[in-house]
């Protein structure tokens, strides 16, 4: 599930929170997991991964990773991202493009707090993406981790919130014949321009 904090009144996020509520009530599973892709600098590739949104705080759109992992080294060397949603119970698909940024440590704090103990053990246990050489490598270092938290344990700076702000929308919804609806919001100059595409 997604929380919805103050969200902003402008006419993509109330669609978004609308067809939101759709896949809801269809009993769309996994509703909160969002395709990020981000351009490797170093390779010339783009690449792309699911990560789970956890807030919509007015405008801005909210997940957490390690800050140490290959996608926030993309993410610090190129700022604009695209983002993929794809909800087969309403046969919906959103395309949004964006700039992303860290959030506040304030932020980032408050949501390690309200975690569970063992999320929170992985988190700080994990060396994200480094190779490994057995799985039982990790097992070993998440218990031993687990072992030693204690309700005061803080989060660690190398884990935190990332904060994406759209500047386009598109809203596609399938239909019969691929007679599919494509309904475009692009911002310029700060005003949301609004447009229909061919399927």
């Amino acid at each position: 599930m997604i929380k919805f904090l103050n969200l902003n009144s402008e006419k993509p996020y109330i669609n978004f929170q609308t067809l939101y509520q759709e896949a809801i009530e269809n009993g769309q599973k996994g509703i909160e997991a969002i395709s990020v892709s981000s351009y490797n600098q170093i390779k010339s590739e783009v690449e792309a991964r699911y990560v789970n949104l956890k807030y919509i705080f007015n405008n801005e759109w909210i997940f957490f990773s390690n800050y140490h992992s290959p996608k926030a080294n993309q993410f610090e060397s190129h700022s604009q991202v695209s983002i993929l949603i794809y909800w087969a119970s309403i046969n919906t698909q959103i395309r949004m493009k964006a700039k992303i940024f860290k959030t506040s440590a304030e932020f980032s704090d408050e949501h390690f707090q309200g975690r569970t103990k063992e999320k929170n053990a992985l988190a700080i246990s994990s060396n994200q993406s480094h190779i490994i050489d057995s799985f039982d490598e990790v097992a070993k270092n998440f218990n031993e981790t687990l072992e030693v938290m204690t309700p005061e344990t803080a989060r660690p700076n190398f884990w935190g919130g990332y904060s994406f702000i759209p500047y386009y929308f598109e809203f596609w919804q399938g239909h019969e014949n691929r007679l599919n609806k494509r309904h475009v919001f692009e911002q310029q100059e700060n005003e949301w321009a609004e447009r229909l595409l061919q399927p």
